[in-house]
């Protein structure tokens, strides 16, 4: 088990480039011509084979590890909670702006912090608690100019910012399987399952969505590879990894550093602006992750 004060670096540095890459999942499915749900559906069918192939190579090191090769529950229910994390969240991307749905799905350290204090009575050090304060308003501050209470700015953007929350409830129970998970199964085994088991669960939701299922031209499957390779591959996995050695508190906070990737992302691309304040957010963001560091 790992001690409350020595946090591995590299299991945290592991995070922040997962987080990074996991950032510009947005801006990929932005570009992608399919219905939302189907761009999550591809991001997860187009993984799953080579994440299969990569834990089928592993098995004899899983084995000699004393770690589990077959089948179980969990491994089901973090594929579900991912696949409601992914529906809802590209949902929430294609009616919202992708810093405000990139924000309120990271919102899973407050459910995290509800659920671990209701159910397990767990209690936090007041640094800790600091940093996650720090790094919420930092998010919130983030995304504030894009932020509208506004009847008159539409029904649409109060949808997105609604599927983006509920995106957070399942993101943080997924991050919470994936913790418990991880204990028991490798980061490739674990990964392929989960995918598999979400990409299945999504597959009829997408189907029935309104808007294409497959890309209307050849490159339109580039933006779909691209959720993939380093959505998936590139940032879940490493997350992962990541989350075998960090607490899932300060698992999900140090998360947070995707809004400010795809706020600066959905900026250069779709002139989405970055205001004064945004930049302010983005420091008390990071710094706010530094505090979680010091005090989980």
């Amino acid at each position: 088990m790992t001690s409350p004060k020595q946090i591995p670096v590299t299991a945290l540095l592991a995070l922040l480039i997962g987080g990074t890459a996991i950032g510009f999942a947005g801006i990929m499915m932005r570009l992608s011509d399919v219905n939302p749900v189907a761009s999550a559906f591809w991001r997860l069918a187009l993984a799953a084979p080579l994440l299969w192939i990569w834990a089928w190579s592993v098995k004899g090191q899983d084995e000699a590890a004393g770690l589990r090769t077959d089948f179980t529950l969990p491994l089901a229910l973090a594929g579900i909670y991912f696949a409601g994390d992914m529906g809802f969240w590209h949902l929430s991307l294609h009616y919202t702006t992708v810093s405000n749905a990139t924000l309120l799905s990271n919102l899973a350290p407050i459910v995290i912090a509800v659920w671990l204090w209701l159910v397990h009575r767990m209690r936090f050090a007041r640094l800790f608690v600091i940093g996650i304060v720090t790094a919420l308003a930092g998010a919130i501050l983030l995304v504030s100019p894009n932020i509208s209470f506004n009847a008159a700015s539409g029904s649409g953007r109060m949808f997105g910012d609604g599927m983006g929350f509920i995106s957070a409830v399942f993101y943080a129970f997924y991050q919470l399987s994936i913790k418990d998970a991880r204990d028991r199964y490798s980061t490739a085994r674990l990964m392929a399952w989960s995918s598999t088991f979400s990409a299945l669960a999504l597959l009829p939701f997408a189907l029935l969505s309104d808007g294409p299922f497959f890309p209307l031209q050849l490159n339109g499957w580039l933006p779909l590879i691209g959720l993939a390779l380093i959505a998936q591959i590139g940032g879940q996995t490493v997350i992962a990894y990541a989350s075998a050695h960090l607490p899932a508190s300060l698992s999900s906070v140090g998360l947070l550093v995707q809004p400010l990737i795809a706020t600066i992302a959905a900026w250069m691309l779709f002139g989405e602006a970055v205001a004064p304040v945004q930049v302010m957010g983005g420091a008390l963001l990071l710094f706010g992750i530094y505090l979680c560091k010091r005090g989980s």
